[in-house]
């Protein structure tokens, strides 16, 4: 029995990475890695969208397109051909390959599917309705 093979640690570009061991314990010369680039852009959503989401008359107002598509992910009630396409456009949309407001009408109308009704067509002022 020989002694343990270890990864070589690789330091460069942005990151660290480990190259694999090749057969017999002696490492491989160092891989090529590429920067990683975490480029960060702010996608303006617009206005916020608020939507009635349950029979209590619980309000949610979607103000950012991140958060837009987590409820979709993960808190959508439906899983429907709408919710669907809202999904496929508001990650087109973060990805810019889609106008933001393709991903807004997808949204609504997902919204729409599920029942939930915009808080200005309850309330008809913008305001939730006083108890």
């Amino acid at each position: 029995m020989g002694r343990p093979v270890r990864p070589q640690i690789i330091r460069g570009g942005t990151g660290i990475g480990l190259a694999p061991p090749r057969p017999g314990g002696a490492p491989d010369a160092p891989a090529t890695q590429f920067p990683k680039e975490d480029t960060l852009i702010e996608i303006q959503w617009g206005s916020p969208l608020s939507f009635v989401v349950s029979p209590d008359g619980e309000v949610q107002s979607f103000s950012t397109i991140e958060q837009v598509r987590y409820w979709l992910r993960r808190k959508w009630p439906v899983a429907d051909e709408a919710r669907h396409r809202a999904l496929q456009q508001v990650e087109a949309a973060m990805a810019c390959l889609v106008p933001v407001g393709s991903a807004r009408r997808a949204f609504i109308a997902a919204a729409r599917s599920a029942g939930f009704l915009q808080e200005s067509l309850v309330t008809g002022s913008g305001r939730p309705m006083a108890a």
